[in-house]
This record gives structure tokens, C-alpha cells and sequence, in this order.
């Protein structure tokens, strides 16, 4: 026995059209059923907030982001947000920098920074809440409609 299913209900990004093929029971079972599963998946983490999670290792984020990838709206605030940041890195002087963006960044520890930079690991903690703080400071001075620098990334 075969079933008839179109493509494009499985793989919307890539069939723009209707693309219709014969498959085996089996395979369209499974196809309907993983269909399934991902909308409950959509769902759950939805429902749960899931994707407002710091843990950015299992990608739930990037699932959540992925689904508002067709808002240009969003896109443009997610690249503001992003060159904000940027800039607020780059107003930092550079070892808080380099510090801040290895720690939250490159996902070291404060002892794997301090082992490699051949310093202790408090100098590093200082440095980070420092940098930390210095950040705050540059963002409330932009909410007052002070200064801004030019972000360096995106040549902004």
C-alpha cells in the first residue's frame, strides 16, 4: 500500500509549491507523526516559556528566534539589540572587554581567564562586575539620550 503526501506540508522552506509523491504507509506514518510531535514541541515551549531560558546549549533559543525570523520588525530589533551590546562592549576598556566577552561570551570560567592571562581569579571577578556595572551605566546613559559609540562589528 502507498500513501500520497505533499512535501510541501513537511518541508515548507524548501517546496513553495504543491509537490505531491506516492510513499509507503510506513513512511507517511512516521512523517504525520513527527509532524505532530514538533507542533507539540512548539507548543510545550511556548507554553513553559522555554524560550526565554539562559541555557543557550540546549537551542531552544534558536528555535524561538527561528520562528520569528519572517518579522523584519524583529529582526531589526534583535540586529539594534546586538549592535547595543556591541557597543557597550566596546566602551569598556580592553581587558574588561576581552574579560566580559570570554566569560559570557566564549563560556569560560573566571579560573580558566585568570590561568591564561597569568593573573588571579579575584582580579578577573573584580573586572567583569566592574565592566558589568560600567555597561549599566552606558545604557542608561543612552535611555537619557546621551552618547553613542559606533559599533565596531557592524561598522555602525
Amino acid at each position: 500500500m502507498s500513501a500520497t503526501i505533499n512535501l510541501r506540508d513537511f518541508y515548507p522552506s524548501e517546496y513553495k509549491s504543491d509537490y505531491f509523491i506516492e510513499v509507503s504507509e510506513e513512511v507517511a506514518a512516521e512523517l504525520i507523526a513527527d509532524k505532530r510531535y514538533e507542533k507539540a514541541y512548539q507548543r510545550r515551549t511556548f507554553y513553559n516559556r522555554a524560550h526565554y531560558s539562559l541555557d543557550v546549549e540546549d537551542g531552544i533559543e534558536a528555535s524561538a528566534l527561528a520562528c520569528n525570523i519572517a518579522n523584519p520588525e524583529f529582526l531589526l530589533a534583535m540586529k539594534e539589540r546586538y549592535c547595543g551590546l556591541c557597543r557597550a562592549l566596546n566602551s569598556l576598556p580592553e581587558i574588561q572587554g576581552r574579560r566580559i566577552d570570554a566569560y559570557f561570551f566564549g563560556n569560560k570560567t573566571q579560573a580558566e581567564i585568570a590561568a591564561v592571562e597569568g593573573v588571579c581569579e579575584e582580579a578577573v571577578r573584580k573586572s567583569i562586575s566592574k565592566g558589568i556595572a560600567a555597561m549599566k551605566k552606558y545604557f542608561q546613559n543612552i535611555e537619557k539620550g546621551g552618547w553613542v559609540l559606533p559599533c565596531k562589528s557592524h561598522g555602525i
